[in-house]
């Protein structure tokens, strides 16, 4: 099939862009390829140090002629979709020992669960987390001894983070090993319809918790198709799994098989064996356009709209809003997922999923198929699904067509001609948009703004009653100078019941909504954020703003609106408290949402 020519000419000029950033990374690094296998140039003191623990492995690692594997793991206990990985490290090890290699935890990263911190001061650090954990595993890896690594990590911000590290290490191969999602509880529209209950008084926090109890109640990554499973499409899609993992369930002998076939694949990846593969030729540029192709065509979360842009800059790529606006007009819509649909993780999975999808979207000419992965040359593997027969893993051929199409369409049949997210440009700057969940009766809002400077002023004047007719709740000073940019999620109840009541209602704000952004519209990422004296510093109170996500543009209608100055707002109180005193650096040196908001230079 030809190549789509949107994607052909946006892949083009992505190239284009990064010329000299991209040769100046590749450069770096085949000078650390060079050098070969790292631990062989360690001093015998230096060596002793990093094996004494090494147990049954040290008389190996002494030779150095072995494949020793380095695990960055994202474990903790208290991340459902994270607790799995409590027995991967022992797996690995076996795993690897069994084709006479090595492995050892590299260390560990931190990791944290915006579903706790929604609402809370402790989401004014969940951005910044992605690149502190970026900078966790460079420090894991400085040790330079391993010849290849594998990551554990799942949810929002922290395969963002590992991602930019593995780049950072880009002559080593890579590859991501996931946890699978938790077994359907309470549907993700129930557990949503009792959120707004809540927030009417209807019922009580007991009920509350009982629901969302039943929904998050066990080991595994959320069911709704928020950022943490949009980062797992991303790993197929840009080839970091292997085919068919990201959503096996937990704690099966499945998910157990590709854990210990995905060690061994890091390995064979070496520059030991005849298959070298290193992580920096995985990620080019030809990856990334698949994955925004794989954003746009799942409706995936809008928070891969700043997580995508650092992660290619780590490698020396440079993606800008355009890039995926573009690509988003010309991608069909293939999946319903929650919130975009009734159904959860697991049930698309069933019905075909990924495979299913990339199969559809390589037909179509919407993905470039010759781009390197970790289950070799061309993105065609990650058509095939994982199977055991017996106690061997193997792959076959998936399902050429939908197992429901209520879930996952073919893309000559999409839910709609077009990708689920897209950018907003006017006189209130550039924000971007979830669209696939917004039906189209919504997608034009032009009402008075109420203007806020925190999300709890905003509930405070729902319970009191004050939205009375249509409006634009505009939340500001929320960008990642500001106080590093935190999820507004906790709004999403208020503003569906606005909407349900048959006012028009949108959200517009410099800072970011939940990966689970849904049916109400929401301008988000607006820059310049009002810290920086953007015109959403400058509107009021009754202003007429238009939020056209048909069209595409973001505008204050009313005159002489943005001719005010710019209001400054005391920032004081969130500068403390909860750990925030300790990422006043991140705040000063933060870029703005369009271009990642990450501490990184170039």
């Amino acid at each position: 099939m030809t190549l789509n020519p949107t994607l052909a000419k946006v892949t083009d000029r992505i190239i284009a862009r990064s010329e000299a950033t991209r040769s100046a990374y590749m450069d770096r690094m085949r000078a650390a390829q060079s050098k070969g296998p790292a631990r062989a140039h360690l001093s015998c003191s230096g060596q002793a140090h990093a094996y004494a623990a090494a147990g049954e492995d040290q008389a190996q690692l002494a030779e150095a002629s072995v494949g020793h594997l380095g695990i960055i793991t994202a474990y903790n206990d208290m991340l459902s979709a994270h607790q799995p990985f409590e027995t991967y490290p022992q797996l690995i090890r076996d795993s690897v020992r069994s084709i006479g290699g090595t492995a050892q935890v590299a260390g560990g990263v931190p990791a944290m669960c915006d579903g706790v911190t929604q609402g809370e001061a402790g989401m004014e650090l969940s951005l910044f987390s992605r690149d502190a954990i970026a900078m966790a595993a460079g420090i894991a890896l400085s040790h330079n001894t391993f010849d290849a690594s594998v990551y554990l990590g799942v949810c929002d911000k922290i395969v963002p983070g590992l991602v930019i590290a593995a780049q950072s290490f880009g002559h080593l191969p890579a590859v991501f090993l996931p946890a699978g999602p938790m077994t359907s509880g309470l549907s993700n529209d129930e557990k949503a319809q009792i959120r707004q209950q809540f927030a009417k008084g209807e019922i009580s926090r007991a009920e509350l918790l009982k629901a969302e109890m039943a929904a998050y109640h066990g080991p595994g990554t959320c069911t709704f198709y928020g950022t943490a499973n949009t980062n797992q499409m991303l790993m197929e899609f840009m080839g970091l799994h292997l085919p068919g993992s990201s959503f096996v369930n937990p704690n099966t002998p499945l998910r157990d098989a590709l854990t210990a076939e995905g060690a061994r694949r890091a390995l064979s990846l070496s520059a030991l064996g005849n298959h070298y593969t290193p992580v920096c030729d995985v990620l080019d540029e030809k990856a990334y356009a698949n994955g925004i192709v794989g954003l746009m065509a799942t409706g995936g979360s809008t928070n891969l709209l700043i997580h995508l842009i650092a992660m290619a800059r780590a490698g020396g790529i440079i993606l800008d809003w355009e890039d995926f606006s573009e690509l988003s007009d010309v991608v069909p819509l293939l999946a319903r997922v929650y919130p975009n649909g009734l159904a959860d993780v697991n049930h698309f999975h069933a019905a075909g999923g990924l495979g299913f999808m990339i199969g559809e979207l390589l037909k179509s000419g919407y993905l470039h198929d010759d781009t390197k992965t970790v289950a070799g040359e061309g993105l065609e593997n990650y058509t095939q699904e994982p199977f055991l027969e017996g106690d061997a893993l193997t792959w076959r051929a998936g399902t050429e067509t939908s197992l429901n199409e209520g879930i996952v369409r073919p893309a000559s049949a999409p839910f709609q001609e077009t990708g689920g997210l897209k950018r907003l440009t006017g006189s209130l700057g550039t924000a971007v948009i979830k669209v696939s969940a917004v039906a189209e009766e919504h997608r034009i809002v032009e009402a008075p703004a109420r203007v806020f400077h925190d999300q709890d002023e905003a509930k405070a004047a729902f319970k009191a009653g004050e939205f009375t007719g249509d409006v634009i709740v505009v939340v500001r000073f929320q960008g990642p100078k500001a106080n590093g940019m935190p999820e507004l999620h906790s709004l999403t109840p208020m503003l569906s019941i606005l909407q349900g009541r048959g006012q028009k209602v949108a959200l517009v704000t410099d800072g970011r909504m939940s990966g689970a952004s849904g049916k109400v519209p929401a301008a988000i990422h607006v820059v310049p954020e009002a810290l920086d004296g953007g015109p959403i510093a400058r509107i009021a109170d009754g202003d007429i703003v238009r939020l056209d996500a048909v069209a595409g543009t973001l505008e204050v209608l009313s005159e002489g609106a943005l001719d005010r100055d710019a209001v400054v707002a005391d920032m004081s109180a969130h500068q403390h408290g909860v750990g925030r005193d300790l990422f006043a650096s991140f705040r000063r040196a933060v870029g703005s949402a369009d271009t990642g908001a990450t501490v990184f230079g170039d």
